[in-house]
């Protein structure tokens, strides 16, 4: 069985994943935000956190049993740059994410509930914050893939 193959595809089907599931969200948060776009919002922010667990898991199994020197990975500037803005995403996403529970409690039961439109803004600047560096992740997995950053 080639599990470099069935890791290099699991890892990509995440990442791919992620990024639809991230779309969704930054679609999502806007002024207007209230009823049962929020509940969505709310499973849609719960999904993406699962997801990029899963595209850390995958990823880490891919270094390790993937087929390629550990080494390689571990070594390279890319590789560490890509893990960067990972890293850098993911804190990014704790505001969006705090607010989104704290809006999803406010909003329960309550039908006519919508988000202040000053806590949209503040969260939407954070998720076009993730927008840019989720940007220099394919760059540097490009640089990577072509033996740059060794």
């Amino acid at each position: 069985m080639d599990w470099n193959l069935i890791l290099a595809c699991a890892h990509h089907l995440a990442v791919f994943s992620l990024v639809g599931i991230f779309a969704t969200e930054f679609a999502l948060i806007r002024p207007g935000l209230g009823g049962t776009r929020l509940g969505q919002l709310a499973r849609i922010d719960a999904a993406y956190g699962a997801i990029a667990i899963v595209v850390i898991v995958v990823g880490i199994l891919r270094v390790w049993f993937g087929g390629v020197d550990p080494w390689y990975y571990l070594g390279n500037h890319a590789f560490w740059g890509k893990m960067a803005a990972f890293l850098v995403m993911g804190l990014l996403t704790v505001q969006p994410t705090m607010a989104i529970r704290r809006w999803a409690k406010a909003g329960e039961g309550v039908v006519d509930y919508l988000v202040p439109e000053s806590e949209i803004g503040t969260s939407r600047r954070f998720v076009h914050l993730q927008a840019g560096v989720l940007l220099l992740i394919p760059i540097f997995a490009a640089a990577m893939a072509r033996g740059y950053g060794s």
